[in-house]
């Protein structure tokens, strides 16, 4: 039987790095381990050899006040996540100038009287100028290496949006810029206005949420890295367990976790995919990045979607 690597690195926002890095949501929202766990979870996914982590402006939880205007007053927000990832960096005993950091603005947290969060979009130009800048200093950097926009605010135009990005590579506040969330048309509008400073878009991909709208072959026709959030189905929404089934098989043969056998497929369906799982704790990130180094072979493959 012929095998089919998953090994290998891409080069990608002026770094070289490995296509599977640590989604940094799940260490900093609703059912987050304590501090210290997560601290030692980033630094285990960096022994590991991840070198991509990826936060958010909005990764924290807010604090409800009647007075808060739509329950998420900026007096509410905090700056946990942002705060977690350059504390445990700059905390590792390692290259910390080979790990690119990537954050999110234009979303925030909400959170009602009863203790339910939500989220807000908020891509105002002022809003994603202030957020940035904020970001940076959060993460100790006078230049975002990877900035995203977190999604498409329904309430300003797309072009408004891209224009306040472009005016942050212009002003040097991020080098490098991606977009999330998006849809084909959005990543035309953003490659249309920022150009070679868009490099990723970063959407939902997994067993369980195949990429509906076909961005994938979208990025690969404009040379753009696809970043998949979710990719083991999330743990925020319901996800169809069912879609896991054959991953489960495979798995099982090989005497390894599915999730490992899913992250390697991921990996195997394009070369300029990059794939973020989320993990509470080291043990779940060594797994993932385990995934790097899993030879699917041919006939595997077939049985997998």
């Amino acid at each position: 039987m012929t095998s089919t690597t998953t090994i290998s690195a891409i080069d990608f926002a002026g770094y070289t790095i490995p296509r599977l890095g640590l989604g940094c949501m799940a260490l900093s929202i609703e059912g987050r381990p304590a501090y210290s766990t997560a601290v030692a979870t980033i630094h285990s996914a960096l022994d590991a050899g991840v070198r991509y982590l990826d936060t958010a402006w909005s990764y924290y939880l807010p604090r409800y006040s009647p007075q808060s205007h739509n329950n998420a007053s900026r007096l509410e927000q905090s700056d946990y996540g942002e705060r977690l990832v350059h504390e445990a960096v700059t905390t590792w005993d390692g290259p910390q100038q080979d790990v690119l950091i990537a954050s999110k603005i234009g979303w925030s947290r909400t959170v009602d009287q009863y203790g339910t969060y939500g989220w807000q979009a908020d891509a105002r130009p002022e809003t994603i100028i202030a957020q940035a800048k904020e970001s940076a200093q959060r993460l100790g950097v006078e230049s975002l290496g990877l900035l995203y926009s977190h999604c498409d605010d329904p309430n300003v135009p797309y072009e408004d949006q891209m224009g306040a990005f472009r005016q942050l590579v212009d002003e040097g506040v991020a080098r490098t810029i991606g977009i999330s969330r998006v849809d084909n048309h959005n990543i035309d509008v953003a490659h249309h206005i920022l150009g070679k400073a868009l490099v990723a878009v970063q959407n939902q991909f997994s067993p369980s949420y195949p990429d509906p709208l076909h961005t994938m072959d979208h990025c690969k026709a404009l040379n753009l890295a696809f970043v998949c959030w979710s990719p083991l189905g999330g743990f925020l929404d319901p996800v169809d367990a069912g879609a896991y089934d054959a991953f489960k098989k495979v798995a099982q043969r090989r005497g390894i976790s599915y999730q490992r056998v899913v992250l390697a497929w991921e990996l195997s369906r394009c070369e300029t995919l990059i794939t973020i799982p989320s993990a509470r704790n080291p043990h779940e990130i060594q797994d993932s990045f385990a995934a790097t180094q899993l030879l699917l072979t041919e006939e595997e493959l077939s049985q997998l979607p």
